[in-house]
């Protein structure tokens, strides 16, 4: 099976087993991309810690969660915004002002919408979390 979307499989496998009480998660595949954005989670402390594990089948990263998610997503279809779109999509993902985050892709990296402000540059959406 080949599967199109391997941060949005990883972060929805995240939110499962956040929502049934796990632990930890184990991931696959890892990529610079998805390493980043978790990097994310753990700074805005949604995740403890994650270790990326490298073996003859390919990565795999290992999630240990902080039981700190509500709800997590990627962002379909991928909507490139400027910093005045930003107020527009926080109220469409995120249930209230200054709680959550969006993770965006921009031309200084990965960052969420509240960097990308204080920056004042624009990107690409990836993924909320709150």
């Amino acid at each position: 099976m080949v599967c199109t979307d391997n941060l949005a499989k990883v972060l929805s496998a995240v939110n499962n087993a956040e929502h049934v009480g796990k632990q930890e998660v184990l991931v696959s595949p890892a990529s610079k991309m998805i390493v980043t954005v978790l990097e994310i989670l753990k700074k805005e402390k949604y995740i403890s810690e994650f270790k990326v594990r490298k073996d003859l089948r390919g990565s795999t990263i290992l999630i240990k969660l902080a039981r700190q998610i509500n709800k997590l997503g990627v962002i379909k279809p991928r909507f490139s915004v400027t910093v005045d779109d930003l107020e527009k999509f926080e109220k469409r993902y995120l249930p209230a002002k200054e709680f959550g985050r969006i993770i965006l892709s921009t031309s200084k990296g990965v960052m969420t919408h509240l960097d990308a402000k204080q920056q004042k540059i624009g990107g690409v959406l990836l993924a909320y979390i709150y």
